[in-house]
């Protein structure tokens, strides 16, 4: 783990050496201005000799002056450390993310990556900043007041150890029982951003029912847990200042006791006295401060762990050493092939509409596709329609068989060249903040203007497109709130288009669109780009009829593959499907616009 972390410091190694050098220095003159003010009171004051106090009080402000020097080089390095350690966690998460196959991404919820890349990493980043500076500072201190306490009167000294014994004990059982409940408070902030996130992306639904409060009780919940296992935490980390200021008092009166016994004894100064109190307060303060540091690692060790995870996470989907760089056609192949989702959280199985209970999603799928065909695939929800799709794309990896596009395994595919060539509209359609012409050229980021017209124009999108104020460059909000389902659907399309692909997959793409525009969609398809490959999966009968051929799926096998008229004849759960639709009065989408 700290392999891992420290290799993220990079470009700040300069930084992370200078903070604890210039402490160090820091240190040295705090610890020397004590010994300096005894001898002021000593030779100078006591001694009536003005001469050694401007002297000595001259030495003592420099020594303030290159301390206060050090201390402010000190705090730049350790916050220009931290800051860039923090930036290059993110940055390397993030990255590493875009690297994952579904597969590694479906090990992680987006409400725990987004915790991790905010709230733990913040963490991580005050911890490193108190490691580099802090817990430099405070040993080097505590020690360095325990010498000097030494050198001016060893029996004092012994008070003020014993002290420290005291301190210390008590200390280590604060930070211990406060750091079991540390560990258990950082996965209830990914309840909380969970709660958060799902209610704002869901404020239509949630308002159009009426939930406003039933979502509140959720947030407070999630809130109110997380509330109280911090109160609990510090509840026993607020026994940390009493003591320590208990302990302090305790050693001033003892020493002021013992001490002033000494001077009267003729076996300690004013001037000594004096130091021993700098010092001892110094010391006690550090072991203040080391217990803090503690308690920070402490919670830091539970948000370290987590962004390890992210950052070690290797993607199951990579290149091959020597990829195949062309794809010849939009043939497709799968030869025997069974899938299975291995990588999910029980949670995360639930959430997914192929998944059924961690049982085999697709059994045995053998069948051929010509280059330039339309395929239509209809079956129940769950049955395996949009893991048959994924696979040809690669977003995951079959466990038997093989599955190949223009003759070729895709595992043998260079993966932006595959993911390029096949072109998927997945059932949750995604815009981007920006103008309609910055998503669309998702597709094509050297799209002309007039190839991004051809292809609205190709998914039916340049009619509500035309009638906006600022047509192509109309602002589309985040997550594309201003436009509805339908047209979102349409842009999607469209930008899939621009990647001019040997295959285009349209997984149940056109749900939101009415019939009319659907059957627009597939005509202008079937003129326009008859040499792609199209694969249209749906749930109603009306989007896949007119395909060459339709696949049947149940229960993650292949039950029936042929044209609509041979299915109606020959397979009862096609013809099931088609009269429940038609005898009901068919579908009766209209447009959303």
């Amino acid at each position: 783990m700290l392999k891992t972390l420290a290799a993220q410091i990079k470009q700040y190694k300069r930084s992370t050496l200078l903070t604890p050098l210039f402490t160090v220095l820091e240190v040295v003159m705090e610890v020397l201005i004590p010994f300096v003010t005894a001898a002021i009171i000593d030779k100078g004051i006591n001694a009536g000799d003005i001469s050694k106090v401007y002297i000595y009080g001259g030495v003592m402000l420099i020594m303030a002056f290159m301390s206060l020097a050090f201390g402010v080089l000190a705090g730049k390095f350790a916050a220009n450390a931290s800051a860039g350690f923090a930036c290059n966690l993110r940055d390397a998460m993030f990255t590493n993310i875009q690297q994952f196959s579904f597969s590694n991404i479906d090990k992680f919820s987006t409400a725990g990556l987004v915790t991790r890349m905010t709230t733990d990493v913040t963490n991580l980043q005050n911890a490193f900043q108190m490691i580099i500076r802090i817990a430099v500072r405070a040993p080097i201190m505590l020690i360095s007041s325990i010498v000097m306490c030494m050198i001016i009167n060893v029996r004092i000294s012994l008070i003020f150890l014993g002290a420290m014994v005291v301190l210390g004990s008590v200390l280590a059982i604060i930070v211990s029982k406060a750091t079991k409940v540390f560990d258990q408070v950082f996965p209830r902030y990914d309840d909380l951003n969970a709660s958060v996130q799902e209610n704002i992306s869901g404020i239509r639904v949630v308002k159009g029912f009426v939930r406003e409060q039933h979502e509140n009780e959720k947030f407070v919940n999630a809130s109110g847990s997380l509330y109280k296992m911090f109160i609990k935490a510090e509840k026993i980390i607020s026994w940390n200042n009493p003591v320590m200021m208990f302990v302090i008092y305790a050693c001033i009166l003892l020493i002021s006791w013992f001490g002033a016994q000494f001077i009267v004894g003729g076996t300690l100064t004013t001037g000594e006295l004096t130091s021993l109190f700098s010092y001892i307060m110094s010391a006690l303060m550090s072991l203040m401060m080391l217990s803090m540091i503690f308690v920070m690692i402490t919670m830091s060790v539970a948000s370290a762990r987590r962004i390890c995870e992210v950052l070690n996470e290797k993607s199951d989907i990579t290149n091959p050493e020597k990829p195949v760089m062309e794809i010849t056609d939009g043939s497709i192949d799968f030869d025997h092939v069974n899938f299975t989702y291995k990588h999910k959280s029980d949670q995360l199985k639930a959430k997914k509409s192929d998944l059924d209970g961690g049982e085999e999603i697709l059994n045995d799928i053998d069948l051929h596709i010509h280059s330039g065909e339309t395929i239509g695939i209809i079956g129940g929800t769950g049955c395996g329609k949009s893991t048959f799709a994924s696979l040809i794309s690669r977003l995951y990896d079959v466990d038997s068989g093989s599955v190949s596009v223009g003759g070729v395994d895709v595992r043998k595919y260079d993966l932006e060249l595959l993911r390029d060539k096949v072109a998927v509209v997945l059932q949750k359609n995604v815009l981007f903040s920006g103008t309609i012409l910055d998503n669309l050229r998702w597709g094509n980021e050297n799209a002309t203007e007039a190839e991004c017209e051809e292809a609205c124009r190709l998914a039916c999108a340049d009619e509500f497109i035309e009638r906006m104020p600022d047509r192509y460059n109309t602002m589309i909000e985040q997550g594309g709130a201003n436009v509805s389902g339908g047209q979102k659907q349409r842009l999607c399309i469209a930008r899939a288009l621009l990647k001019s692909p040997k295959i285009l997959i349209l997984d149940d793409s056109t749900s939101a669109v009415d019939t009319a525009t659907d059957a627009k969609i597939r005509q202008a398809f079937a003129e326009k780009i008859p040499g792609t490959t199209k694969i249209i999966i749906a749930q109603r009968i009306s989007s896949v009829k007119d395909a060459d051929r339709i696949i049947v799926m149940d229960d993650g096998r292949i039950c029936g593959f042929a044209p609509h008229d041979e299915l109606l004849k020959t397979n009862e759960i096609y013809r099931e499907i088609y009269t429940l639709q038609t005898q009901s009065g068919g579908d009766f989408d209209k447009p959303n616009e």
